[in-house]
């Protein structure tokens, strides 16, 4: 796994991307040219809730527009191994229950401990400002600088 030019993409950061009505889709058009020379990086959670939500909140072409963007080689999808991260993200939904911790949070936790780094674009600031991957690094979200 590439820790070098390397940004973690979360659902928020996406669904800005793809849906013009968003709030932050001007900050996320401009932290993708910002970081244009730098790997994406997802998680299959990631995916799933991102696709789900783009077509709930702006309609299947705007899914499908996301979906054909990751099949073009937009960003690089990290595997989960469910066996060797099942524990630790279970570790992880019990540790930040009072959030709550979801699914996909958890598995962008895994992979920044993964890539050793915790740089992550997120519309999430609340949650990425609590989390720490190792226990105690804190995520730097770049999406805003």
């Amino acid at each position: 796994m590439p820790a070098k030019n390397s940004v973690i993409a979360d659902s928020g950061f996406w669904i800005a991307l793809f849906h013009q009505q968003d709030s932050y889709h001007a900050a996320a058009v401009t932290a993708l040219d910002r970081f244009a020379d730098q790997l994406l990086i997802v998680t299959w959670p990631v995916i799933v809730e991102a696709s789900h939500l783009l077509l709930q909140r702006a309609g299947f072409q705007r899914q499908l527009a996301f979906l054909q963007t990751l099949q073009r080689g937009g960003a690089d999808i990290f595997q989960l191994d469910g066996i060797q991260h099942m524990g630790r993200i279970n570790a992880l939904m019990q540790k930040y229950r009072d959030l709550p911790m979801d699914l996909t949070d958890a598995s962008l936790v895994i992979l920044a401990e993964e890539l050793g780094h915790g740089r992550i674009l997120s519309t999430d600031q609340r949650d990425f400002n609590c989390y720490r991957w190792k226990s105690h690094e804190p995520f730097e979200n770049v999406l805003f600088p």
